[in-house]
């Protein structure tokens, strides 16, 4: 087998699936070839799901979540702030994009909590670094290697020990994902997850055994450890059976907006509808990075996002699934206070976060607006460390051990 088109299964290859004597009892379960799944781990019940959203790229949070009574606001931005008659009205302070009409009615209707001044002490303006340490909700002077929810997965609490406990909905498996000794699965659809882990190289793989793959010392081997991947492969199946035939139980009939996002929030609302035994899923939408431009293109950015959650809401809704899932939104970092000369932000610090979920406790704006008279070298400060977000929701949510998680004890908000 060429190099080139082994790595067409890297995202099979990112399972972790590390108990060969459950994955073959599982398999016997679920393969389609040997009988049905139903009822073969039972009901799933409400479970707790929690939907991760990622805005990649550095999402201006003040053009999101507008200071439209700010005189400093439009001081700074006299070219690219949102016009006050404009934006949907939050409160006397504060008003939403003009394009996010989806998460105002979520907002009106008690379901969206907004969080402003999120970030960490010392933070990074580097796209990669920092959304390392968002992912792997590290230290800004720490270097992690797995990811928040990897370590969640590797925390063996209840909802975290199938191989498909945490699913994100792209070709390629984030850093957040990874754990020491298990990851979530990357995969673009159920239907593309299934013909790949039934590729007839799959298939052969599994025939003949991983063992005899292991004693092989071939340069491709050596190269790429690829022992350890052949063998992913050869168990992928599984997962790949129980996902493709649960996935077949329900059948949106919603119109998401069109492009990837919108397909992505389907697949996860139909995954959640069906049953799917899973605990988090993943998605991203990015685009974000607006140095130049800004208002065209973030406004065409954070309307698709709105409609595309408002949709994906109104499917949950609609099943009785709503109050059972937590949408959580973040981005690497927000932008500058000031505009730049290319009508467009930079790269900055502090940004707002939403929590979406059909019961809230404390739904609303949490905590008071940026402070813009009160800058660190043009940037936002932080007010809130958004690992305090994170042990929140797997401590009131996933019912996790936020300590062994976050390495840190959490300071409780009240949010959840």
């Amino acid at each position: 087998m060429k190099r080139r088109d082994f790595l067409r299964y890297t995202a099979l290859g990112s399972t972790a699936l590390l108990v060969p004597g459950f994955l073959k009892g599982f398999e016997r379960l679920s393969s389609p070839y040997l009988g049905t799944i139903e009822n073969a781990f039972g009901p799933s019940g409400n479970k707790k799901i929690l939907v991760v959203v990622q805005l990649s790229g550095g999402n201006d949070g003040l053009n999101t979540v507008v200071p439209y009574q700010n005189d400093v606001y439009y001081k700074l931005r006299p070219i690219i702030g949102k016009k006050a008659n404009e934006v949907l009205k939050l409160n006397d302070d504060l008003g939403l994009n003009p394009g996010m009409t989806a998460l105002k009615g979520l907002f009106d209707d008690g379901k969206l909590n907004i969080i402003n001044s999120v970030g960490y002490p010392n933070p990074d303006r580097s796209h990669f670094r920092s959304m390392d340490i968002w992912q792997s909700a590290s230290e800004s002077n720490q270097f992690v290697n797995t990811g928040w929810v990897g370590r969640y997965l590797d925390s063996n609490c209840q909802g975290a020990q199938k191989p498909y406990s945490a699913i994100e909905t792209d070709g390629s498996l984030s850093l957040a994902m990874r754990g020491e000794a298990r990851t979530g699965i990357a995969l673009e659809s159920p239907d593309a997850y299934f013909a790949m882990a039934h590729d007839k190289f799959i298939k052969a793989v599994s025939e003949k055994g991983s063992s005899s793959l292991m004693n092989r010392t071939d340069d491709l081997l050596k190269e790429d450890n690829l022992h350890y991947l052949y063998k992913t492969l050869a168990e992928s199946g599984s997962s790949a059976d129980y996902i493709y035939k649960t996935s077949r139980v329900y059948k949106s009939t919603f119109e998401y907006p069109q492009g990837e996002f919108g397909k992505n929030l389907k697949t996860i609302a139909t995954l959640i509808v069906s049953g799917l035994d899973t605990s988090v899923y993943y998605i991203s939408l990015g685009g974000f990075d607006t140095h130049d431009q800004q208002n065209q293109r973030q406004d065409k950015l954070l309307k698709d996002f709105s409609e595309g959650i408002g949709v994906f809401t109104d499917d949950l809704k609609a099943n009785n699934r709503f109050n059972d899932v937590l949408i959580m939104t973040f981005s690497e970092f927000g932008r500058r206070v000031s505009q730049n000369a290319s009508n467009g932000t930079d790269h900055g610090t502090a940004n707002n976060m939403f929590i979406i979920n059909g019961n809230l406790k404390k739904p609303g704006v949490f905590n008071e607006a940026p402070d813009l008279s009160n800058l660190d070298e043009g940037d936002l400060v932080y007010k809130i460390d958004f690992k305090d977000v994170y042990g929140e929701i797997l401590d009131n949510w996933l019912g996790a051990d936020t300590e062994k998680i976050l390495f840190r004890k959490n300071q409780s908000l009240g949010l959840i």
